[in-house]
């Protein structure tokens, strides 16, 4: 038998099979997110048609938008491509605060951070290091560049004002390569930064790794597979990764993937001139998938369909449009949010937001009858059980904990399980007799078994009792 799977107090999430062992009568299924509409429109003379490779970040204290500002088509790299910024406290509303350290198309009033620094602005892609070890000075980092320049670094220390790392590319390959919006990230959980960035396939767009100690000096890059097709070629165009870590359980990287379908027309000439699409951008169309990877090279397809779907407006059933920002970040106590690059190469080009439940971008469910799910064997370290979940007024999640070969442990049986019935983030689960305490059971290897009766299974997290007392006590 495998060793158990130490899962420590980590929030587990059900969108991959990772710590599946069994699933009856239930299945894992996908969430697409609300649209809650527009939230920022690319209306600015330096902005315009075709802005896009968008990033948001969150920080302590505000939301960070960085975008393309490009209004004419050109080649990838051209000298007028610009990076522009804007800030909000909410996710919502957003500003362009007055950076005035370019002109830009004879205007010096403007949030443009960086330009004259081509092909970089080109897909200019930033993070929030939060390497404990990294120079404040350093506190972002960022790459661009295209094939004929490969990947420059720049750093900053307030996400505004960027210099350039060195002069040499930090990431180099050759072919078709770099053609996108390339990401990295500080993992915790590797220890190491990691890159994510264009690698064609079979000519074929796809995705290739590669990793790093200190940003400077990146591994021999690998080209990641997909569990749908069991090879380094996707079943379709992967045209952007938007891979990152998960902010509520950062072991799970997200990639809300850019599918883009090459000579798949929707529109007719007619409506493409109707709704002001450049000529060049309607005779293909594309969407949004969601994929995870754990670290390593392969990533999960569990939910092989869209997961943003273009919409009735037929200015999303264009070339290069639908594509996601870089990165989900919670907007309120129970909601997060997707921001969607849309109507792409028209003069409303714009930013959508979209909403999801916390943990909310899969579920374990079960409709018509009860439905089971049994974990591989795992350790973990806490006091009790916490449940995301939401039932129906006559649903409801029993959860039994198992020991390593499957039998019931005495106290912690169905039988034994209080009924869990609501719509909670984290619910503490009980038994008759035992209460909420499982820490008896901590570090020894058990089997979680879930059964759940007309009901969504978000997420599982093993707790302390008192999490305020725990970290007072460290």
């Amino acid at each position: 038998m495998a060793e158990p799977i130490a899962i420590h107090d980590r929030r587990e999430l059900f969108v991959d099979d990772y710590l599946i062992d069994s699933i009856d009568g239930a299945e894992l299924v996908l969430h697409p997110p609300h649209d809650e509409g527009i939230v920022f429109q690319f209306d600015k003379p330096w902005e315009g048609l075709f802005c896009g490779y968008c990033t948001i970040i969150r920080t302590d204290k505000k939301f960070q938008l960085y975008y393309r500002g490009i209004p004419v088509a050109g080649s990838d790299g051209a000298e007028n491509e610009v990076t522009c910024y804007a800030e909000s406290k909410d996710g919502i509303r957003w500003e362009r605060p007055a950076i005035n350290k370019f002109v830009v198309h004879g205007v010096q009033e403007n949030n443009v951070i960086l330009a004259d620094a081509a092909p970089v602005t080109h897909n200019f892609s930033p993070f929030l290091d939060t390497n404990p070890q990294a120079d404040p000075k350093q506190r972002y980092k960022a790459i661009g560049g295209t094939s004929e320049s490969n990947l420059v670094g720049y750093v900053s220390p307030d996400g505004i004002n960027w210099t350039k790392l060195q002069d040499e590319p930090i990431i180099k390959d050759a072919g078709w390569v770099f053609d996108s919006q390339n990401v990295a990230f500080w993992s915790a959980v590797e220890q190491c930064y990691v890159a994510y960035y264009r690698r064609a396939s079979e000519r074929v767009r796809a995705i290739a790794r590669t990793t790093s100690k200190d940003f400077v000096n990146w591994d021999e890059p690998v080209q990641m597979t997909y569990s749908n097709t069991d090879s380094g070629t996707p079943r379709n165009h992967l045209y952007t990764n938007q891979t990152h870590p998960y902010f509520r359980a950062p072991q799970i990287y997200i990639a809300t993937a850019a599918r883009f379908m090459p000579g798949r027309r929707v529109i007719t000439p007619e409506q493409a001139a109707e709704i002001g699409v450049h000529p060049k951008y309607f005779n293909d169309s594309a969407d949004a998938v969601l994929m995870t990877s754990r670290g390593g090279e392969v990533y999960d397809c569990t939910f092989d369909q869209g997961f943003v779907r273009p919409g009735t407006a037929l200015g999303n059933w264009v070339s290069r449009t639908n594509y996601p920002v870089l990165n989900v970040v919670q907007t309120g106590p129970e909601e997060m949010s997707l921001y969607v690059n849309q109507e792409y190469g028209q003069p409303t080009s714009n930013i959508h937001r979209y909403s999801l439940r916390l943990d909310g971008f899969a579920s374990l469910r079960a409709r018509q009858d009860k439905g089971t799910l049994i974990t591989k064997p795992l350790t973990f370290v806490g006091d009790q059980l916490e449940l995301n979940f939401a039932t129906s007024a006559a649903g409801g999640v029993h959860v039994e904990i198992q020991d390593e070969q499957g039998t019931p442990i005495p106290g912690y049986s169905l039988t034994d399980a209080n009924l869990a019935i609501g719509n909670d983030l984290q619910r503490v689960i009980s038994w008759k007799e035992k209460g909420s305490d499982v820490s008896e059971l901590a570090g020894k290897p058990i089997r979680l078994k879930f059964v759940i009766d007309d009901a969504d299974l978000y997420a599982f997290q093993f707790t302390p009792k008192n999490l305020e007392q725990k970290l007072a006590g460290e």
